[in-house]
């Protein structure tokens, strides 16, 4: 849910209105003279927004989707089914 605050009034309640975007999920968008100036979110989606924005996560998010397309994937069922093959081989080579 957004809510729309006074900045002067969020500088007052500052701790509450951070309180209710750690647990409620809430959004807050503070103005000054009814005009819209900064968003306030929870910091760990900051940070998945910032991290979509990372030219490096945006080519492998790419990547990764031309080769879904292409039908380049592996299931994972399958993959980790291969990976325990392998460490069982390993296992067995020790002994």
């Amino acid at each position: 849910m957004v809510h729309h605050l006074p900045i002067t009034k969020a500088r007052i309640n500052l701790g509450q209105v951070a309180r209710r975007v750690r647990l409620n999920k809430e959004y807050f968008i503070l103005e000054k003279d009814g005009i819209p100036i900064v968003g306030i979110m929870g910091a760990d989606e900051l940070e998945d927004y910032l991290e979509l924005h990372d030219p490096k996560v945006k080519a492998s998010i790419s990547k990764s989707s031309k080769e879904y397309r292409a039908g380049e994937i592996q299931p994972a069922g399958d993959l980790l089914a291969s990976l325990e093959k392998s460490l069982r081989g390993k296992k067995r080579a020790k002994k």
